[in-house]
């Protein structure tokens, strides 16, 4: 289960999932709500980006050779902010044209990335026992809830 392979599967199934989204809700002008949920989503990303290194950065979630636990900024309260973003920005889509096929859709996303952080969370505990005790400090995904 967590082999490369898994990695790979994850991470398109990931894509899939954001390309099925972005198909069912068109280029449509958005709802005010649903354009601020986006840009919400996208922005607490870019800040994400800004905490870490792109050399440590990685997609798949497997750790980089010589890759540093980080956990200032958005790290501090979450242990996946990019996974956070990624699941804000398409929560706008999905307000957008709310169906019940895009909420189903949602759901496999939101699965989807739960699955990667549980992978990467095996690899960090495995490799690092400062991530042991960080683990206990933050959330997974959702900052001061989950």
């Amino acid at each position: 289960m967590i082999s490369k392979s898994y990695s790979y599967i994850l991470v398109l199934l990931q894509f899939v999932f954001i390309t099925f989204l972005f198909l069912e809700h068109g280029f449509r002008t958005p709802s005010i709500l649903a354009l601020l949920i986006f840009l919400l989503g996208g922005g607490f990303g870019l800040y994400t980006l800004k905490c870490n290194t792109i050399s440590n950065f990685n997609i798949i979630p497997e750790i980089k050779e010589n890759a540093a636990l980080i956990t200032t900024g958005a790290y501090r309260y979450i242990r996946h902010p990019m996974y956070f973003s990624v699941l804000v920005m398409m929560l706008g889509v999905v307000v957008s044209k709310p169906t019940l096929f895009s909420f189903f859709i949602y759901v496999l996303l939101v699965v989807t990335l739960f699955l990667k952080a549980h992978k990467e969370e095996i690899l960090w505990m495995g490799q690092s026992s400062e991530y042991r005790s960080y683990r206990q400090q933050t959330k997974r995904i959702i900052p001061f809830v989950l």
